[in-house]
């Protein structure tokens, strides 16, 4: 079983949709992946202090990132919606 992740903020938008809308399938965002992301991206904080808040380690966050950051650039260049998993 993985182990559970600390998330700090939920997001209240969990959808977004490029303009034009296309007819791609959707691109879908873990909860923890955009933990991870939010925490080193935009506070600002080393895998380490960010693995530390949610209490996985940072090869853990080292991975998420790799994973999210990925998906975003993946949704923005091919124009897909980018859906947050509930």
């Amino acid at each position: 079983m993985p182990k559970p992740v600390m998330l700090g903020v939920r997001p209240s938008i969990t959808k977004f949709f490029p303009y034009p809308q296309s007819n791609q399938a959707p691109i879908y965002l873990e909860p923890a992946e955009l933990e991870a992301l939010r925490l080193v991206d935009l506070e600002g904080l080393s895998q380490e202090d960010a693995g530390e808040r949610m209490k996985i380690s940072r090869g853990t966050v080292w991975r998420l990132l790799q994973s999210a950051r990925r998906k975003v650039a993946q949704a923005l260049t091919e124009g897909r919606p980018l859906f947050i998993n509930p």
